[in-house]
Order: C-alpha cells, then structure tokens, then sequence
C-alpha cells in the first residue's frame, strides 16, 4: 500500500519538564525530578507521530532563528519530516513550553507560542501545492485562527479531508465550521468552542451535536479514560479506551490524532479510525514525555488487534 500523504500545519515549540509531588500554587516553591528538555507543539508532534505511523508527513511551521530552532530541524531529520515549508524568522523566539506533571500523570502547562504566533493565511497558501497532494490535512490552535481556518478552507478547496484538532480552544468564527469534516476536542475544549465555561454540566454528546449544527461533519470527543464518542449523520457510537498504566499523559491527544488521521488516509471507516487513534492515544501515556511516548506503526498494530480481541469484542 502507498504510504498516505499528510499535512500538518501547525506548531513547533521545546517543551521543558519537571515532575512535582503536586501541582504548586501561586508563591510556592518546591523541589521537583525528571527535568527534561525537548521537542514539542502540537502541530509538530503530530507530525512526528503520522510519520513514525508510516505517513509521508510534512509540516508547515515557523521557528525563530535562536538556538532552539536546531532542536526541531534535528528531530525533523531524524523522524523523515517533511520541512520544505518550515521556515525561520527572527522576530520573535521559538515557542517555548513549561509542563509541570504531579504523581498522578495529570499536567499544568504555560505556553509561548513565539514565531508561531507570525503564521498567516499567506503562510498556509505558501504550502497549497503539498496541501493539493495531500490525502488529510490537520491544523491546531497553537496558529492564529486565521492560519487554521485557511488551512482547512484550502485543503478542503483541493480535495484534502481536513482534521482541526481545537487545542488550545478558544473561540472560532462560525465560517471555519462549514470546511472542517472531522473536529476533535476533548470534554473542556468542546465546550470552550462553544463560549461556555470548561466545566458546563451539560452533556458532551449534546454539546458535540451543537458543533454539528453549526457546520462539522463530524465531531469525535476524546474522553480521556472512557474513550472517545463519535457524532456523525449515521452514528452516534461510543469508543471504550483501552485500559493502560498511565505514566504522563503529555501528548496523548498529539497521538490520538496522528493515529486518527493516518487510518482515516489509509481509508479506514471512521469508527476503525478512531479507534486506531484510541490505541496510539493509550499508548503515548505509557511513558514519560511526548517524543519518547509516540507510537511505532507495529506496536500500534499489536494493541489494536488485541483491543478488538478484548475492549472491543462486544462493540459494533
């Protein structure tokens, strides 16, 4: 089989880490473990993870020109990335992120987004002729919401299906709806989307129908510990997770997304894809870090076959 052709535009920024007994509060100071320093950015971690899933993955992405930037073309080589359309500009840093995990694997982020933040709707027409071959083009929001709507809108003009996967959320203009045919929020970037607090008790599978209302195709909610939900035309179907021993879960909607859109290009039905997601999500909670903890393509396999062995084999 061809490999799938996948585009990412999205984010690059260097995750520092440091593991705490708990998440601190304002004017504390404690003692931490594990401190690492490496690659991160949705966009860019989704590109690794398509590309190690076996997709011929190409990024478009801003870095600055600082001594950061190396840490992305290094791992870019190293993952067979595409980088034609990864530029460097010096007006501001390389995004940078600060993760702090307590002893439950839960994590508090701070971000600066940097050279990110320069991405435009002419940086994504720059890339139209590796959107145009593309079989899936997935955008973040770690980019100004004009560069993930031209994104979806291009993708969508050259036949591309498009993935917006809205983190961080915040909210969109409605017109960015009508060209995105699979949205992934979790349970607080739903609601978020929709102008509501994080928290809002009302129900995600009502609040994923609203999204569908105003335009998505398809909505799948990742449910962290239960899985994920998908709201389509024809389905209204749950997908259970696959149980693991969580270690961090940094980059575990990174990996489901990757693993979502590689079986989606592939031509995998959506409920195979989300589940192909589902595995490469539990996976990346498995081990500490983001780059460390997304899947190979045969270990990948090895867990969907035996999650349809077992999780599944009751399931439709």
């Amino acid at each position: 089989m061809t490999a799938p052709k996948i585009t990412i535009v999205g984010s690059f920024a260097v995750g520092l880490t440091i593991r705490a007994p708990k998440l601190p509060i304002f004017g504390e100071t404690m003692l931490g473990t594990d401190f690492d320093m490496g690659p991160g950015g949705k966009g860019s971690n989704q590109a690794v993870a398509t590309a190690r899933l076996g997709a011929r993955s190409s990024l478009v992405a801003i870095l600055g020109t600082d001594k950061l930037a190396g840490i992305a073309t290094d791992l870019y080589a190293a993952e067979g990335v595409d980088t034609e359309f990864v530029t460097s500009q010096s007006e501001r840093p390389t995004g940078v992120g600060f993760i702090i995990l307590n002893d439950k694997g839960e994590n508090f982020i701070i971000l600066d987004m940097g050279a990110n933040e320069l991405m435009d709707a002419k940086s994504v027409d720059l890339a139209e002729s590796r959107i145009a071959e593309s079989d899936v083009v997935m955008t973040v929001l770690e980019v100004p919401t004009e560069a993930a709507a031209r994104a979806m809108e291009l993708a969508r003009l050259r036949g591309a299906r498009t993935i917006l996967n809205p983190a961080p959320a915040r909210a969109l203009p409605p017109g960015i709806f009508a060209s995105v045919d699979y949205l992934t929020p979790n349970e607080s970037e739903l609601r978020i989307l929709l102008g509501l607090p994080a928290d809002d008790p009302r129900s995600s599978r009502e609040l994923a129908a609203e999204l569908r209302r105003r335009g998505v195709r398809n909505v799948v909610v990742t449910l962290g510990r239960q899985g994920a939900l998908i709201l389509t035309d024809d389905l209204d179907q749950m997908v259970p997770a696959v149980p693991v021993d969580v270690v961090d879960t940094t980059g575990a909607g990174d990996a489901f997304n990757s693993g979502f859109a590689v079986a989606l290009a592939e031509g995998r039905d959506i409920v195979d894809a989300v589940r192909f997601g589902v595995v490469c999500g539990a996976l990346a909670c498995t081990r500490l870090g983001v780059i460390p903890s997304l899947a190979q393509r045969a270990e990948a396999d090895a867990m969907y076959e035996k999650a349809c062995k077992t999780v599944w084999k009751d399931h439709p």
